[in-house]
C-alpha cells in the first residue's frame, strides 16, 4: 500500500517555474514507478512524466525539454520541476504510483493516487 500527498501547486505567470513534490508513505516506494499526471478543464487525465526506481524516465511530448521528474528514495519523495510554463499547462496535477519497473503511460496502470494539486498558469 502506498499513500501519496502532493504539494507545490499555485498560480504562476507564463514563462515561470514551479516545483511540485509528492511525499509517499509505504514500504514499496523505492521499488515503485512514480508518475505525474494532469487533468485540465474538460480534458482527460494524461501522463506528464514517469520515473522508475532506477531513474529511467518518460515524458509527454508536450513537456519534453521543459519539465523534469526526479526522485529521492531516501525521502520517499518524487518531484516535478516545471520550467517555461504555458497557459495550457494549467491543470490539476496528480502523483501516482505502481509497483514494478515498467514505465506505463496509461493512468489505469497506476493503482495509487494522490488528491491532486492545482497549477494555474496565467498569460
Amino acid at each position: 500500500q502506498v499513500q501519496l500527498v502532493e504539494s507545490g501547486g499555485t498560480l504562476v505567470q507564463a514563462g515561470g517555474s514551479l516545483r511540485l513534490s509528492c511525499a509517499a508513505s509505504g514500504r514499496t516506494f523505492s521499488s515503485s514507478v512514480m508518475g505525474w499526471f494532469r487533468q485540465g478543464p474538460g480534458k482527460q487525465r494524461e501522463l506528464v512524466a514517469a520515473i522508475s526506481s532506477g531513474g529511467s524516465t518518460n515524458y509527454a511530448d508536450s513537456v519534453k525539454g521543459r519539465f523534469t521528474i526526479s526522485r529521492d528514495n531516501t525521502k520517499n519523495t518524487v518531484y516535478l520541476q516545471m520550467n517555461s510554463l504555458k497557459p495550457e499547462d494549467t491543470a490539476v496535477y496528480y502523483c501516482a504510483a505502481r509497483e514494478g519497473y515498467v514505465l506505463h503511460m496509461a493512468a489505469n496502470q497506476y493503482p495509487y493516487w494522490g488528491q491532486g494539486t492545482q497549477v494555474t498558469v496565467s498569460s
